[in-house]
């Protein structure tokens, strides 16, 4: 049994106390006041990451190795729980990275996050809104879907409603219980909102993947993808909060119009980790300057280098409270893949935990109990 005193992020607010804990959460103990003159630790739930390609050189697509190692290196950054996330490749790759998921699931990666399933992120979705995936797109035919669903690991998927075949996928993806992202897509607001409506009527999750990008924006007269899924009181919004993709006003219109439906995700790629330079992303060249990352042609953002701390720092930056950004990180990101097992600091539920320094820097970090 190992014992944490801190200051406790809980939904309520901050609460000094004490957490016991094995492989699970035994007690959580909130009586004890916080000891002036000493040190301020923040105890809060482990970070979920549903949409990460790589770290620290590792990616999805390179199969098992990546894998380990991208959940390696985000752990160390407080991602206790993580999908890895597939890119638009020949179907063949696509298919052999999934079953690179199930491996990992299977055997676990020590000294890693928990790997619970994949996103798969493309190939339905729109050969016009690639962003940085590969002109590779596929429509989602039964067959096709069927394949992908055999894996047993998909746990989001990104679907763009207009695809030839979206419908019907968004349904069968929603009845094998994947959580049904609309992203990389040119969808009007109308076409988004009806997918979402008959993506729940089937009993599914819905979400925006990677909210403002990769989709129209918000205008008056022209609400476009973003406005359909703010507004629908049902879906789960990811937003890239990295100073890159997404400004902070209109992460704090999400956070206001979504209040508690806002999910920080990194779409962290193999360069994250590894400083300014060359790096890959799904066959194509990546140049990293000054944090960004965009492809060769200089013009579109290729994924991220971010860390959910860094997005954690960001968040406060922009005035919200921990216990919010705590919800984004962690209670929310659970309950948009129906996760009942974490998320929170809570008796009976993993042990999954990190420990902030008084400056919001990653002091600790279990996962299961386990110190990484």
């Amino acid at each position: 049994m190992t014992d944490l005193s801190g200051m406790l992020v809980l939904p309520g607010g901050l609460q000094a106390g004490r957490l016991s804990f094995g492989a699970t959460i035994e007690q959580v103990l909130t009586e004890q006041p916080h000891q002036e003159g000493t040190p301020v630790r923040y105890l809060l739930s482990g970070f979920i990451d549903t949409h990460v390609h790589g770290g620290n050189g590792g990616d999805t697509m390179d199969g098992a190795a990546g894998i380990a190692t991208l959940a390696r290196f985000h752990a160390r950054h407080g991602t206790t729980t993580l999908l890895p996330t597939t890119i638009t490749n020949p179907w063949a790759r696509v298919l052999a990275a999934l079953d690179a998921v199930r491996e990992v699931v299977e055997v676990g990666v020590p000294g890693g996050a928990d790997i619970i399933g994949a996103h798969l992120e493309g190939p339905f979705i729109s050969p016009h809104k690639l962003g940085a995936q590969p002109p590779l797109t596929l429509s989602p035919t039964p067959g096709l879907v069927a394949q992908a669903l055999a894996s047993g690991v998909i746990k989001a998927v990104t679907l763009a409603p207009e695809v030839p075949g979206a419908a019907q996928a968004g349904l069968d993806f929603a009845r094998a219980g994947v959580r049904v992202g609309v992203g990389h897509t040119t969808a009007d607001a109308e076409t988004v909102r009806e997918f979402l409506k008959a993506v729940q009527a089937a009993g599914g999750r819905t979400a925006a993947t990677h909210l403002y990008n990769a989709m129209g924006g918000i205008e008056g007269r022209v609400p476009g993808p973003a406005g359909a899924l703010i507004t629908d009181p049902h879906t789960w919004l990811e937003i890239i909060l990295d100073g890159v993709h997404v400004h902070e006003i209109s992460f704090l219109l999400a956070h206001l119009a979504a209040a508690g439906r806002v999910v920080l995700i990194t779409d962290a790629m193999r360069a994250a980790g590894l400083g300014d330079g060359e790096s890959e992303l799904g066959g194509q060249k990546v140049i990293v300057k000054d944090g960004k990352a965009v492809l060769a042609d200089g013009r579109s953002i290729a994924g991220s280098v971010l860390t959910l701390d860094v997005a954690l720092r960001n968040a406060l930056a922009a005035g919200l409270g921990l216990p919010d950004v705590s919800r984004m990180l962690s209670a929310a990101p659970a309950e948009s893949l129906g996760l009942t097992d974490r998320g929170r600091l809570d008796v009976g539920l993993r042990a999954d935990l990190v420990v902030l320094s008084e400056q919001f820097e990653v002091e600790a970090v279990y996962v299961g109990g386990k110190q990484i």
